[in-house]
């Protein structure tokens, strides 16, 4: 398959609006015969980098407000269960450690919806090495195995590349999707980069700016 076949989700657990781009990309994605590349990178660090301690949603009220009252819109929308957690943004590294050392096994994608649906519908600490188990457990895998990889230096390093690529590629929120270079980011975008991806949605190159 082509690279204009192919959509990268990069993503964090922690992020709800990644939660609703989770549960929603691989079935749209098959309808339209488009691959899907699972990126998990943390959102914290670049959030520290506009000096940011947290989540905007949590450092402006109005704002914060805004996004629960969006999120029981849209997942009402969507169909889906949501759960407003008590705790945001939950810390994720475990999971993410795993994803990052799952990347390109089949398993991968419903690992992730699991684990979404712990943080935004269970109302459960993902960051527990009992959740995570749980999780692979119910995938018929082998969770000591996998955790015991998470934990390796190699993977918690492969962790930070992928987060300092995001940083590099102009990631700044989560979901970001991107076809080839093109970068679309939200979750009410997941459609139009499908679209893109499959080719029947082109743009004009962004000309540059005159000096």
């Amino acid at each position: 398959m082509d690279a204009h076949r192919t959509l990268e989700f990069w993503f964090d657990f922690g992020s709800n609006y990644s939660y609703l781009a989770m549960l929603r990309v691989e079935a749209l994605a098959a309808q339209r015969d488009v691959r899907v590349v699972l990126k998990p990178f943390l959102l914290g660090p670049i959030f520290k980098s506009f000096g940011w301690e947290s989540s905007p949603f949590v450092l402006q009220a109005k704002k914060g407000a805004y996004t629960w009252r969006d999120m029981e819109r849209q997942c009402a929308k969507y169909g889906l269960p949501w759960n407003k957690p008590s705790v945001f943004p939950r810390r994720a590294l475990l999971p993410m450690r795993v994803a990052i050392a799952a990347e390109g096994q089949p398993w991968l994608g419903q690992f992730c919806r699991r684990i979404m649906h712990a943080n935004f519908v269970d109302d459960r600490e993902i960051d527990d090495a009992a959740t995570v188990t749980e999780v692979l457990a119910a995938l018929q895998l082998a969770p000591d195995a996998w955790i015991t990889l998470a934990q390796e230096d190699a993977t918690k390093a492969a962790l930070r590349a992928q987060s300092t690529k995001a940083a590099a590629r102009g990631i700044f929120g989560a979901p970001t999707f991107f076809v080839g270079d093109e970068m679309f980011w939200g979750n009410d975008r997941l459609e139009d980069a499908l679209e893109y991806a499959r080719g029947r949605r082109r743009f004009a190159p962004i000309a540059p700016a005159p000096d």
